[in-house]
């Protein structure tokens, strides 16, 4: 066996998924050529085990081709591992320290990028509720996927999550009987209607579009591990941008702006949650 022979592989496939991407961003404008490579690639094999597709060069064929693929090869690349109320010490840390600055501002808009199936924007609405300013705050829910956007429209989540979500909300500091939020029917909860109320949905793309409003509270948690260094850095700029000034920017807990050049636009706020207050 030629012992360069897995290099020479790894590399017509690197070759072959620019081609892809490219080819996507053509007939779509969605744009992944500075995605983390890592999870492209994955995102692309597990698409081709799925429909059984022996080549990346062949996925890319029924990219140009084949009528509805390219559609269904973009929902695969959609980020969605979200849940209600995730990583509930940060809930409970933007409950403590961010809520007493919202108090004070006649209106309060709030950005979640990258919103998914519409969980984290639920979350924030009964939290903003159990504190009495969910009527003054309009909360823009993001995501560059429109199907799982008409989900989080929909409220609804299967039942069987409940009983981990409602852990999450205790966790996080919740003050009522979590199932006082929705109701249940043919195996889902229904979250109610007067948390929707407030909940703006719109598709939007991080990599390509641009600043749309400003805004007190910018949520991207977990989002960003999936972009390059270079594309991070360009969404910070889009945030700093958004942001208003003393405005807030929360990200994931595998996320920081510590090796950010924008760091000094910044102070942290609550440092183990990855709350940061623009200064």
């Amino acid at each position: 066996m030629n012992q360069f022979q897995p290099f020479e592989q790894k590399m017509h496939s690197d070759l072959e998924i620019d081609f892809l991407l490219e080819a996507i961003y053509h007939l779509s404008g969605f744009d992944f050529r500075q995605y983390n490579r890592s999870t492209i690639s994955r995102r692309v094999f597990n698409s081709m085990q799925v429909n059984n597709i022996p080549t990346i060069s062949r996925v890319l064929e029924k990219v140009i081709h084949e009528k509805g693929f390219l559609e269904q090869l973009l929902n695969d690349f959609s980020i969605s591992v979200t849940e209600m109320f995730r990583n509930p010490s940060f809930f409970k840390a933007f409950r403590q320290e961010v809520i007493p600055y919202l108090r004070d501002y006649p209106e309060i808009r709030i950005w979640h990028a990258g919103c998914a199936t519409g969980e984290e924007v639920y979350s924030m609405a009964i939290l903003l509720q159990e504190e009495g300013l969910l009527d003054k705050a309009v909360l823009y829910a993001t995501d560059m996927n429109e199907q799982v956007l008409e989900k989080a429209k929909e409220g609804a989540f299967p039942i069987y999550k409940m009983q981990a979500y409602t852990k999450n909300y205790m966790l996080a500091g919740g003050i009522h009987a979590f199932s006082e939020y929705y109701k249940t029917e043919n195996q889902y909860a229904y979250f109610h209607p007067t948390l929707l109320q407030n909940i703006i949905f719109a598709q939007h793309n991080l990599v390509t579009d641009q600043s749309f409003n400003e805004f007190h509270v910018i949520m991207c948690r977990n989002v960003l591990i999936y972009f390059s260094s270079g594309l991070q850095n360009q969404v910070h700029h889009l945030f700093s941008e958004s942001l208003s000034d003393k405005g807030f920017l929360c990200l994931g807990d595998k996320e920081t702006l510590r090796f950010e050049d924008i760091i000094s636009k910044y102070k942290e706020l609550v440092d183990h949650e990855r709350i940061y207050q623009k200064v």
